[in-house]
């Protein structure tokens, strides 16, 4: 699963190719590169209707089963210890489980997503560059949709006001948080991440059906690209190393 990204690229390129009518993602660096529970900037179908580019967490909710054997694996380690752990206190324990969000949606069948699929909670993410973890030679490999490294948009989902902890040392938050939609790897990607690739958006149209369109017809886009527009690159100047 994509768990980094590199996107380098102006805020009106953005801007002109997702037609959004407003710009609150404050000001970016030149080239920055997003990992796991890191604010990245997305164009979303506003509250008030209007198409707009916003900085905001990346890591969905979690499901409740992935809660769930989060607190249960905590628990273990703990008996382990000598502690003893009732059911009410366990329950207790799921309600402040740290969840950093969940990065990638996969199975679109799943009733914990479904229920942001509605046009609102859509969005896309600009990218030009990606990176899938080789196990083999224990680093990422970074992957764009031709060695210039065009923009292009990762399919995805966001949840306003989210209320989680998703750090002890932070506490309880309220926030904003996306994610985006992976698929089968192409011939390309599959020799270093076998399981997934992420859903890529590659002109105005496919990003404006993901924007617009009835479920029906936008989670047709949940496909891998062709092996001929996707192409192994350099690592960016300033990626992170997210495992």
């Amino acid at each position: 699963m994509c768990n980094l990204y590199n996107l380098t690229t102006t805020q009106q390129a953005v801007l002109e190719w997702t037609r959004a009518l407003r710009d609150i993602s404050g000001n970016w660096m030149p080239s920055m590169t997003v990992g796991p529970d890191r604010h990245g900037p997305i164009v979303r179908n506003g509250l008030d209707g209007k198409r707009e580019l916003v900085k905001v967490r990346w890591g969905m909710p979690s499901s409740p089963y992935a809660i769930l054997q989060a607190t249960e694996d905590r628990v273990t380690k703990m008996r382990a210890k000598g502690k003893t752990v009732s059911k009410e206190e366990f329950k207790e324990l799921m309600k402040v489980e740290p969840d950093a969000g969940t990065t990638n949606v996969r199975t679109l069948k799943s009733e914990h997503w479904a229920q942001w699929y509605d046009l609102q909670n859509r969005c896309v993410v600009p990218i030009t560059s990606f990176a899938e973890w080789d196990k083999e030679n224990r680093r990422n490999q970074w992957f764009s949709v031709t060695e210039e490294r065009p923009l292009a948009f990762f399919a995805g989902l966001w949840v306003p006001q989210h209320t989680s902890i998703r750090k002890k040392t932070e506490g309880p938050v309220t926030i904003d948080v996306y994610g985006f939609l992976t698929t089968e790897p192409n011939n390309v990607v599959k020799p270093i991440h076998f399981k997934a690739m992420p859903v890529l958006l590659t002109t105005q149209e496919e990003t404006e059906t993901w924007l617009t369109a009835p479920w029906d017809e936008a989670k047709k886009l949940q496909r891998s690209l062709p092996d001929s527009m996707t192409a192994l690159v350099d690592a960016p100047k300033d990626a992170i190393s997210v495992q």
